[in-house]
């Protein structure tokens, strides 16, 4: 299936005219793989004559991926994988809520690490990684007052959803969030450890890290939330998640419970609907409820609501000029809660 050169917005408007369903999914391994260039050509010609969408990256180190596929192709797709040794017998992690609009185009990439830690330790062994709980373990640990919860998330994540009284880092990426854990638990290293996050593969990471620097009582929600809200469906089991769990893909979150814990970060209301600014040359993720939609138009800021309103190109020509002078937009999660101080200006 090729996509040939077609611009973004065209690329969106093909996939909501599609009359087929897709099914979202995620999953992740680490483990050697030799080549991953050499997999990443394969997967982009097998994968898009299957027309599966979505971001994969590949390392040395294992394999991360978020996609969607068709669902008349979905039991080729998991053959598929059973062919390839670094993927086979590969659970799969399925969309809680799903619309299957969630990616538009195969996008696979080599990169140095499959998530990115800032670690460049010889001696620490990633494989070690703490006890694997599925979601009854889990909220059966959950009970005991003595364990110590960790959100192994960004703090943009936890803050439209987490458990009952996890820790939440507040860290703008894993990269800082692994030391960043290391020191709030530095007088814990006794205690039972529960760690959750996503889908998983910051989990595995986060337990190995703890366990290298001496934590003695490790243990991982299996599968991530994403697990965990479908586990909690199936078997009616009570979900200790509250709120939405933010997910990587054009959804930006999926709904886990009723609650709504978050507020929007420019009139307070409760809101826990992300979205990214209108305006390209800033682009910044945060919380808008659906009234300051409509009123700001998808912007974050009054400037950035006057220059989605200028001919595209002068918006064109003032991105250009603002990136030769290195004065781009910050895009740091801290700046938003500031965000309803510019309107109040």
């Amino acid at each position: 299936m090729k996509q040939g050169i077609l611009s973004k917005d065209e690329l969106k408007k093909k996939l909501y005219a599609e009359d087929f369903k897709r099914i979202t999914l995620s999953f992740y391994r680490y483990i050697k793989i030799e080549n991953p260039e050499e997999l990443q050509t394969k997967l982009l010609k097998e994968w898009g004559e299957l027309g599966v969408f979505g971001r994969i990256y590949l390392a040395t180190e294992g394999v991360n991926a978020q996609l969607c596929v068709p669902e008349i192709n979905f039991e080729k797709f998991k053959s598929h994988l059973d062919t390839i040794s670094y993927l086979k017998d590969m659970p799969l992690k399925i969309a809680v809520e799903d619309d299957g609009k969630s990616f538009y185009q195969l996008i696979i990439k080599v990169r140095p690490k499959i998530v990115a830690d800032g670690l460049d330790d010889a001696s620490f062994d990633p494989s070690n990684v703490g006890k694997h709980l599925s979601a009854a373990e889990f909220n059966e640990a959950l009970e005991d007052p003595n364990v110590v919860v960790v959100d192994v998330r960004n703090h943009y994540e936890s803050e439209v959803g987490h458990f009952e009284n996890a820790i939440l880092p507040d860290a703008d990426t894993f990269k800082e969030e692994l030391p960043m854990i290391v020191d709030l638990l530095k007088d814990k290293k006794n205690k039972k450890v529960l760690l959750y996050c996503t889908g998983g593969i910051r989990c595995e990471k986060a337990s190995a890290y703890l366990k290298h620097k001496g934590f003695l009582d490790v243990n991982q929600l299996f599968g991530g939330i994403i697990s965990y809200a479908r586990e909690v469906k199936e078997l009616g089991l009570e979900s200790k998640f509250k709120g939405k769990n933010f997910v990587f893909d054009a959804r930006l979150g999926e709904r886990i419970s009723e609650e709504i814990i978050s507020s929007c970060h420019q009139c307070g209301k409760p809101s826990d609907r992300h979205i990214n600014c209108a305006n390209d040359a800033c682009h910044l993720l945060f919380i808008q409820c659906e009234d300051c939609s409509k009123e700001y138009e998808n912007c974050c800021t009054r400037e950035c609501q006057d220059i989605y309103h200028l001919p595209q190109e002068e918006q064109r020509r003032l991105r250009k000029q603002k990136a030769q002078t290195g004065n781009m937009p910050e895009h740091k999660s801290r700046l938003r809660p500031k965000l309803k101080e510019s309107f109040l200006k």
